[in-house]
């Protein structure tokens, strides 16, 4: 059941892949196969590769939180979560409200990345 604000895509599942991609009020959220150190790594890089003005970075074992801003000066809040050795979930906001074309993006470059 779709509700109002609520898109879901979904990308083939592999090991070391992206699982379901899901854009719902104004926030992608993707889980990847793949290390948390490595999809930290992959994300700051998709910020440079866009060229977004990175403004702040937070970071420990289990969570970063990757803040950067467009060209527009839209906030970019990228949050990668550890949920286990080889499992790790992304957020993505842009702006207050989100932006689906930026989020998508930043994903694919992540994606592409790892």
């Amino acid at each position: 059941v779709m509700t109002s604000g609520c898109i879901v895509a979904v990308a083939g599942a592999a090991a070391g892949g992206a699982g379901v991609v899901a854009y719902a009020e104004g926030k992608l959220t993707v889980n990847f196969g793949n290390r948390y150190e490595d999809v930290v790594h992959a994300a700051d890089q998709a910020i440079a590769q866009l060229q977004f003005l990175k403004v702040g970075e937070s970071k420990d074992a289990l969570k970063a939180l990757l803040e950067a801003r467009t060209a527009d000066d839209k906030k970019v809040t990228i949050e990668v979560d550890r949920v286990s050795d080889t499992l790790t979930k992304v957020e993505i906001r842009i702006g207050t409200f989100g932006d689906k074309t930026v989020s998508t993006a930043i994903y694919e470059r992540i994606k592409g990345n790892l």
